[in-house]
């Protein structure tokens, strides 16, 4: 069954499952900032950090799960595999603009 995401979330997922991080970089606002379990990255430079060493540098796949709308945005259930995290994880996205502002990775 296929999970209906909003266009940036699908997006974020997509430009990861394929390696594109100019692109996936293009799916956050200027200043968005970025939260992996309590480790804060702002803005697109230090969002293309943290994507190197937890994300596309990993070589990490995203399928997502499950999604639900809740008061901030969405929270998206999500299976990671790679070279780095491999599980199941919540992200919860706050968007802006059709660009993600806000991610929370628990």
């Amino acid at each position: 069954m296929a999970i209906d995401l909003p266009p940036p979330i699908a997006h974020f997922i997509e430009t990861t499952n394929t390696g594109d991080t100019a692109n996936f970089l293009s799916c956050f606002t200027a200043d968005a900032f970025l939260s992996d379990w309590g480790q804060n990255y702002q803005g697109r430079a230090g969002i293309a950090r943290w994507n190197r060493s937890d994300n596309i540098g990993v070589h990490a796949h995203l399928v997502p799960l499950d999604v639900h709308m809740i008061m901030t945005g969405y929270s998206v259930t999500i299976k990671v595999t790679g070279k780095g995290f491999n599980g199941v994880g919540t992200m919860k996205f706050q968007l802006q603009d059709n660009q993600i502002v806000g991610l929370i990775i628990e």
